[in-house]
């Protein structure tokens, strides 16, 4: 997977179309309860490195979220340098996630 940047329309696009991807919450548990994506997995950045081989499949398509794309592409970057073969990083996060595909979500 050569693209590492995802925007929020290409990640609505693809989970219209059922398509099969785990959505990797990388925010901390107060952010996750405020606001987050159904479906998630949530493990925050800090704990990522003790948890990835064990609780992700290295072969699944990933989609890395935090609030505004900073944490999320440090995890998607984490996690390509340990072999995961097609992980992305939400562009913008949450917040352009809220702005630009569901302005219903609360905002932080």
């Amino acid at each position: 997977m050569e693209d590492v940047q995802l925007q929020p329309e290409a990640l609505q696009k693809a989970l219209d179309a059922d398509a099969a991807i785990v959505l990797l919450d990388v925010r901390e548990p107060h952010e996750v309860a405020f606001v987050a994506l159904p479906g998630i997995v949530h493990i925050p950045l800090g704990q990522l490195m003790g948890r990835a081989e064990r609780e992700l499949d290295p072969d699944a398509h990933i989609v890395c979220i935090c609030h505004h794309g900073i944490r999320s592409m440090q995890a998607t970057m984490f996690l390509r340098s340990r072999d995961f073969t097609a992980v992305q990083n939400l562009v913008g996060g949450m917040d352009l996630w809220s702005q630009r595909i569901d302005p219903g979500l609360p905002r932080y």
